[in-house]
């Protein structure tokens, strides 16, 4: 049996939880910590052991007890800057461009060789120059995914700092994460970019051994995220942009990480990122690893640098997996689709930034420049966005994410038994739940008109377009239970195979149409859903009515704005002035006090002075592609002394007239036929018609206006409108015309003010505007 030999003296000031622990060799009650500092041996026989722990600084970063003694008894790193590298970084070259060394060493040699012995290699030179240029070209504009990863990756890429300070007006960098920690992996700070201000936040690699040991590679703890979320706060506070930089193998997985909420760090990130009011963008300018890039990437513009990387698991990671072998990373890059133009193509970066050939490396400040030119065009873009649209373009960012399937057809028999997808069935809507809906949006209306606003259009439109679907239920619903089903149906596929032929309807069919649409009107009252259905139509008439007039309202309202703003334009014009200004000097020079006393020679003037003036606003009228019918200063005078408006009743007599007989021709059923038929043939047409359906809309076309100018030129209404015409060329014969008197017109000082005119255009058959 195994003795062990100790000093009594070393169980001293043991605690007794201490000597309840047990070693693996059956000694109990002998402390480990105590056993570091004594000896023990198993002697047998043959052999003996004799072992000794051995005391191993305890590795501190990246959670050091007191990292700077500045700060007593604190945990913060006190303003660390991007200091300039004292040494030269050193010459990095990666294995594929080996070949382009080769060829820089032959230049070197050349040139070397013409120094020392005096002879002219200049072609020799210039020639290798020019073939090292075209290899780097072609080197670089045919990288492979691995290869990208690798230029990600280089010792020599500029950091997050680095552009910072080359993009930036002024850059003040921020610390702490408020809760007794600064994680310099993750640096924030307040910059400015031509003027505009942008709170900055990225991962910070290290340019050397030693930063990257500070730095702890660029791999955030949760302090760090912690610490940009709460300069997101500030930023959305504040109302700054926030533009974020992402160059991060991903987030740093220790235990202590994971005792202090690492995953619960990121997930806060991206739950706040999506809630925030201003633009963000973000840019990975290496490589953008897992959770540990995306906690601070949920922008509403994902860009990347052309060499640039973003990945769920690195290729080394995934050969790892899926393959059992690191050395197949080549296979899991070029699988993983993780280069900026592939991520582009699936919708999740939004824009490539340009490197230089050979990479960010080789020219930093070029690089900067071309990511500051991409943050003021994302920004120009974002900030056009107020808060709703911004929050929605952000989230359909990440929403539509997923959606692809590169070229690979679906296999016809998982094609069959895939579910399909719901539809939402109409109609379902309870009376109740629509009444009080209605009800809503009645009184939104209301409050509208009498606040002089415009009613809510977009829920107006809604309800528009829910009615419709709730009354085409209903009358599907009625079409069932009056069992007109099958009538309809066989209906239907007549019309179908009469279309199919090319063919004008036949008038037998467009009688059966017309008889079973007249039944199922007749019989609508019977069918057991007819409440519903009749309410569903009143409502949807009635909010049909409002849109309509909302739009009218809307239009002339706009119309006369821009009729306003062109008379305007016009009246300050130096040349209208003048003409104002010398027509009122013209009537206060002459003084007289009515028409009488004035000279031929000064009215003509007057007159046509005023005939100018006139034309000028009725030109800009006729600009607007507007009819002018009257354009006078003063047209309440104007129309008790003219004449024309004593026939108004009869016009208005003779327009009711011809209107109803219009309307009585059109409900006839044979051109009602007619014109049904027209609708079916240019339905069928669509938007492009061919030959044959074009000729057959212009033949229904022609018959219709034929038949309608053969009612209107009847000879009872052509009589009517004859005598009308004698009568008001009579009238204004008497009259003398408009320009007739003076006397009415410039009575008053000032009576030529543009603002007091009014303006009268017919719109086309339908309308007017005053």
């Amino acid at each position: 049996m195994a003795s062990v030999s100790h000093s009594p003296a070393a169980f001293s000031g043991t605690s007794a939880s201490d000597l309840l622990r047990s070693s693996s060799n059956g000694v109990s009650g002998i402390p480990l910590r105590t056993l570091g500092r004594a000896r023990f041996s198993s002697k047998t026989r043959d052999f003996s052991v004799v072992a000794k722990i051995r005391k191993v600084k305890k590795h501190e970063y990246p959670w050091p007890e007191n990292p700077d003694p500045n700060v007593p008894g604190g945990v913060l790193t006190h303003l660390s800057p991007l200091k300039p590298l004292k040494d030269k970084p050193k010459l990095v070259t990666l294995d594929f461009e080996k070949p382009l060394v080769d060829l820089e060493k032959k230049i070197t040699d050349v040139r070397k060789m013409a120094n020392d012995t005096g002879l002219d290699f200049t072609d020799q030179i210039i020639s290798l120059e020019n073939k090292y240029q075209q290899a780097l070209k072609d080197l670089y504009t045919h990288l492979t995914p691995i290869q990208r990863v690798n230029i990600a990756r280089h010792p020599n890429r500029p950091t997050f700092l680095d552009h910072v300070f080359s993009i930036t007006d002024k850059f003040v960098e921020l610390h702490g994460d408020r809760a007794g920690y600064d994680d310099p992996a993750i640096v924030t700070g307040i910059g400015t970019i031509d003027g505009r201000r942008y709170m900055f936040m990225g991962h910070q690699k290290g340019r050397n051994t030693k930063e990257n040991i500070m730095r702890n590679f660029g791999m955030p703890t949760p302090h760090g995220y912690r610490k940009a979320l709460r300069m997101m706060y500030y930023a959305d506070h504040h109302g700054f942009p926030i533009v974020t930089f992402i160059d991060t193998p991903g987030a740093y997985a220790d235990l202590k990480s994971e005792e202090l909420g690492q995953g619960e760090a990121i997930a806060h990130n991206l739950r706040t990122m999506f809630g925030l009011k201003v633009p963000i963008v973000s840019i990975v300018i290496g490589e953008g690893g897992s959770g540990g890039a995306l906690a601070i990437g949920c922008a509403n513009k994902l860009l990347m640098l052309e060499n640039a990387v973003f990945y769920v698991a690195s290729p080394e990671a995934c050969a790892a997996i899926l393959w059992k072998t690191a050395k197949a990373s080549p296979k899991a890059a070029e699988k993983l689709k993780i280069t900026a133009t592939e991520l582009c193509k699936l919708q999740i970066a939004d824009g490539v930034i340009p490197e230089p050939l050979g990479g960010a490396h080789a020219d930093p400040s070029w690089t900067s420049q071309q990511i500051k030119n991409a943050i003021n065009d994302a920004m120009d873009e974002l900030q056009k966005m107020d808060t709703q649209e911004l929050l929605k373009h952000r989230m359909l960012k990440f929403r539509k994410i997923g959606g692809f399937q590169e070229g690979i057809p679906i296999d016809p028999k998982r094609k069959i038994n895939m579910k399909k997808k719901e539809e939402p069935v109409a109609g379902k809507t309870p009376v109740l739940e629509l009444e009080g809906e209605v009800e809503k949006l009645k009184q939104q209306i209301s409050k509208a008109k009498e606040s002089s606003s415009k009613p809510p259009e977009l829920a107006l439109n809604e309800m528009i377009e829910k009615l419709k679907r709730e009354v085409d239920f209903e009358f599907s619903e009625a079409v069932k239970a009056m069992g007109y089903k099958d009538r309809f149906e066989i209906l239907r596929k007549e019309i179908l195979k009469e279309n199919s032929q090319d063919q004008l309807m036949h008038p037998v069919l467009m009688d059966k149409i017309e008889k079973l649409k007249n039944e199922f009107t007749r019989n609508l009252s019977a069918a057991p859903n007819f409440g519903s259905l009749k309410y569903k139509l009143d409502m949807l008439k009635e909010f049909s009515k409002a849109k309509n007039i909302s739009e009218k309202n809307s239009k002339s309202v706009t119309l006369k704005q821009d009729i306003n703003k062109k008379l305007k334009e016009v009246m300050d014009r130096p040349d209208m002035k003048e003409k104002i200004e010398a027509l009122k000097a013209e009537v206060q020079m002459l003084g007289a006090s009515n028409e009488g006393k004035l000279d031929e020679e000064a009215k003509e003037r007057i007159v046509t002075m005023r005939k100018e003036i006139k034309v000028e606003l009725a030109n800009v009228l006729k600009s607007m592609g507007l009819d002018v019918e009257i354009v006078s200063s003063k047209a309440k005078e104007l129309g008790e002394q003219n004449p024309l408006l004593d026939f108004k009743a009869k016009v208005e007599s003779l327009k009711e007239q011809t209107n109803k007989k219009i309307e009585d021709l059109i409900n006839s059923s044979d051109l009602k036929n007619m014109i049904e038929l027209l609708k079916v043939e240019v339905a069928k047409a669509g938007k492009k018609p061919d030959v044959a359906s074009k000729n057959k809309i212009e033949a229904l076309e022609q018959q219709i206006k034929q038949r309608l100018s053969a009612a209107i030129n009847s000879t009872e209404l052509k009589e009517k409108h004859e005598e009308l015409r004698v009568e008001i060329s009579e009238a204004v014969e008497h009259a003398g015309g408009l320009d007739a008197s003076l006397k009415n017109d410039y009575s008053e000082e000032g009576s030529s003010k543009h603002h007091g005119s009014r303006v009268e255009i017919n719109l086309g058959a339908n309308r007017s505007f005053a």
